[in-house]
C-alpha cells in the first residue's frame, strides 16, 4: 500500500517501546565504586591488626594475644574483604563488556583489564580465608599454637594488599582509552598514573604497598564511569 504518511518504525523508537535504556546502565560503575571503598576500608583494618608491632614483635604469644583483643576489627576486616572480592567481579564484567563497546575488534586490551580485577578477588578471597579459624580460635588463645596466630597476622597484613592485577587493569583501560578512544580521556590518564603506580609498587619487593594505591584508583575510575562516562 502506498502512502506518504507511512514511515518505516525507527529502531530506536522500538528499543524505547520495550523499555530497553537509551544508554549503558551504570548499575556495573557503582558496585566498583562500593568495590574500591570496601578495599580501603579492608585495608585501614588490616592496619590497625598491626598497631602494637613495636611491642609485641618476636614474641608470638604477644601477638596472638593482641589480636585476641580486636575481634571487632577482625569482623571488619573480614566482611570488608570478601565484600570487595565479590563486588569488584561485576565491575570487571563491566568494564569489559564497557571496553568491547569501543575497542577494535580483536583487541586483547578489555579482556586484559577484566582479568586484571579478577586478580584482586582471588587475593581478598585467599586473604579472608583463615579468618573462620583464627576469629574463633583466638577465643581461646590457650588452645591456639602461638606460631599458628603470628602467622595468620602476617598473612591479614599482606594478602589482603596484593593490588597488583588493579594496576594490570589500570594500565590496560589507559591504553585502551588513549590509543583506541575505548573511554574517556581522563579515565584513561588516570588509568595510566594510578594504575601504573599501582602495577610499579606490585612489582616491586615492597609489592603489598599496591593495597595503599589500588582501591583509590578503582573509586576514581569507577567514579568517572558512573557519573563522567556518556557513552
Amino acid at each position: 500500500m502506498q502512502d506518504g504518511s507511512l514511515t518505516a518504525p525507527s529502531p530506536l523508537a522500538g528499543a524505547s517501546r520495550t523499555g530497553r535504556p537509551r544508554t549503558t546502565p551504570r548499575a556495573w560503575a557503582w558496585t566498583g565504586v562500593a568495590a574500591g571503598v570496601l578495599g580501603l576500608v579492608s585495608i585501614q583494618a588490616s592496619l590497625a591488626f598491626g598497631a602494637n608491632w613495636e611491642e609485641t614483635a618476636g614474641d608470638a604469644d604477644a601477638i596472638v594475644a593482641d589480636l585476641a583483643g580486636k575481634t571487632g576489627t577482625l569482623l571488619v576486616f573480614h566482611t570488608a574483604t570478601i565484600a570487595c572480592a565479590l563486588l569488584v567481579l561485576v565491575f570487571a564484567a563491566g568494564l569489559r563488556r564497557r571496553l568491547d563497546a569501543q575497542a577494535p575488534a580483536g583487541s586483547l586490551l578489555p579482556t586484559v583489564a577484566g582479568w586484571g580485577l579478577v586478580l584482586v578477588s582471588v587475593a581478598g578471597l585467599l586473604g579472608s580465608g583463615l579468618d573462620t579459624q583464627f576469629m574463633f580460635g583466638l577465643a581461646e588463645a590457650d588452645r591456639l599454637v602461638a606460631e599458628s596466630g603470628a602467622f595468620y597476622s602476617d598473612w591479614v597484613a599482606t594478602i589482603p594488599w596484593l593490588w597488583v592485577g588493579a594496576g594490570v587493569t589500570g594500565v590496560a583501560l589507559g591504553a585502551a582509552a588513549l590509543r583506541h578512544a575505548a573511554a574517556p580521556r581522563w579515565i584513561g590518564v588516570v588509568g595510566v598514573v594510578l594504575g601504573g603506580l599501582t602495577l610499579l609498587t606490585g612489582i616491586s619487593p615492597l609489592q603489598y604497598m599496591a593495597g595503599f594505591v589500588g582501591p583509590v584508583w578503582l573509586i576514581v575510575t569507577a567514579l568517572g564511569f558512573a557519573l563522567g562516562d556518556r557513552r
